[in-house]
Formats: structure tokens, C-alpha cells, sequence
């Protein structure tokens, strides 16, 4: 597998097209979706991701990798949002979601495994084993005509 080249600019992409719409209600804004924060960590032997989803259910987050993608996504619900409430502050956040990473390094993609306790999703991606890398000795020849 060929290392993905990083472009700074697709994740931001990403984040564009999936911020939240926000629409003013008599001075009130309400947010339809969100960006979670994420930890991206290593250990001896998996790349960690840590990301916290509190008030979720696993059944409304996807997780998956692909090429050395981690995508996670999913739909926070607020069963009785009452929109004739008078706030003076709203920052619990529904709606939808959606985050790309690139991991940092090659990870067994069929072993990731993800858990949710306490509000926070944990991803562990196993890592693979490097590539050993072979020295290959290479005849040069002169092709130049004299």
C-alpha cells in the first residue's frame, strides 16, 4: 500500500461542506450539526482516536477506514428540542456529523475496533508492520555513443 500524500486542504474541504447551518430565530442561533473534537494518539501497538459523542447511541455513529482514512459519522438527536424556549445561551448541539482523518500510520484496517463508554468513542486502529525495505543493487550503464 502506497503512502496517502497529505493535502492540507481536502480535510478542510470536508469540514466546509459539513459545518452546521445556522439560521437567526429572534436573536437565537441554532446549530444543525457539528465537527467533533478528536485525540489522535499512539501506543506500543495501535494508533488511538478519542472523540467525545455524550448523549449519543452507538447506533447513530458509523466508523470506517479505508486506505488510511478514518471517517466517523453519525446523527446526535434531541428527542423534545421545544424551539418556544427563551434561551440565553444554546451550546448543546444536535444534528449531524461527520470527520475525516488521515492516520499517521499504517494500520490492519480489517482489525480497527471501536467502543463507546462514558460519552467518549474510542477507535483503535492495530498497526501494521512496516514494509522492510530491501537494498537492490542497480547496474548503471552508459548509453552514450562516442
Amino acid at each position: 500500500m502506497l503512502p496517502r500524500i497529505y493535502d492540507p486542504f481536502e480535510e478542510m474541504e470536508e469540514m466546509i461542506n459539513y459545518l452546521p447551518s445556522i439560521r437567526n430565530n429572534n436573536s437565537i442561533q441554532s446549530q444543525r450539526g457539528f465537527v467533533p473534537a478528536m485525540d489522535v494518539y499512539e501506543t506500543k501497538t495501535a494508533v488511538m482516536i478519542e472523540t467525545p459523542l455524550a448523549g449519543m447511541s452507538p447506533k447513530d455513529v458509523e466508523v470506517s477506514v479505508e486506505n488510511g482514512l478514518l471517517v466517523i459519522k453519525g446523527e446526535s438527536k434531541k428527542e423534545h428540542e421545544v424551539e418556544e424556549k427563551n434561551y440565553y445561551r444554546k451550546e448543546v448541539r444536535s444534528g449531524s456529523f461527520y470527520r475525516k482523518v488521515d492516520l499517521p500510520k499504517p494500520v490492519k484496517e480489517d482489525e480497527v475496533t471501536a467502543e463507546f463508554e462514558d460519552g467518549i468513542l474510542k477507535i483503535t486502529c492495530p498497526k501494521a508492520e512496516p514494509s522492510k525495505s530491501k537494498k537492490v543493487s542497480v547496474k548503471v550503464v552508459n548509453k552514450s555513443k562516442k
